[in-house]
């Protein structure tokens, strides 16, 4: 995999641009973008640029953080509060994903999304007001974790670090995370199925391989 320097400035560029000229694969009006990332690679700082530059050309845009579609205390932990096995499989709530997020933006769905469903703080569900994504508008779903469950992403981002990077720049109370990523990069593959990949071991200096 061949990688060239870019600035995030750029990148964002690219991206909001090669989004901007995109037809939703399913034939319906919301496009549906993924910058997938462990949280050491701030996949949320991304996915706010290219809304931003997504706005700048007169598209309504909704980013959902993966973090408001937490599964309840009870599950998470079934297995302890640092099991890498239920982070990687059992943390994040796809079924409601496809229920609140994806499904409302299906050809002929309502465009209503649920922008979050659970605080992981408070370990209750949000209560959140629905958002109403108008056609023509762009889903910009965020967070680690995300390719290998068959959401339908119209534009896929992978925010890739080497496992030094990945250590180094998880807190250490999250470094018992580390082996469901080794988990995720054997068995999904997430570079196989992204659109464009992102090194991004030194936060500064960016590289990508450019879009496929």
């Amino acid at each position: 995999m061949r990688f060239e320097a870019i600035s995030w400035e750029r990148l964002t560029d690219a991206l909001a641009a090669h989004a901007d000229a995109l037809e939703p694969a399913d034939g319906g009006p919301w496009l549906k973008i993924a910058v997938d990332g462990a949280p050491a690679a701030r996949p949320g700082e991304l996915a706010a640029s290219v809304a931003q530059a997504l706005r700048l050309r007169g598209r309504a845009v909704l980013p959902v953080s993966t973090a408001g579609f937490l599964r309840p205390a009870s599950l998470r932990y079934e297995y302890g509060k640092q099991d890498p096995d239920s982070y990687f499989g059992s943390w994040f709530d796809t079924a409601a994903l496809w229920r609140e997020v994806f499904g409302p933006l299906e050809p002929g769905g309502t465009g209503r999304v649920l922008p979050d469903l659970w605080d992981p703080a408070t370990d209750r569900a949000t209560r959140s007001p629905y958002a109403h994504l108008p056609e023509g508008g762009v889903l910009i779903l965020h967070g680690p974790l995300l390719f290998g469950h068959w959401f339908p992403f119209d534009l896929g981002v992978h925010l890739r670090l080497s496992a030094g990077a990945l250590r180094r720049r998880t807190p250490q109370d999250e470094l018992w995370t580390l082996p469901a990523f080794a988990r995720y990069e054997d068995e999904t593959a997430p570079a196989d199925s992204a659109d464009a990949v992102v090194r991004a071991d030194d936060p500064h200096h960016p590289a990508w391989t450019g879009l496929r």
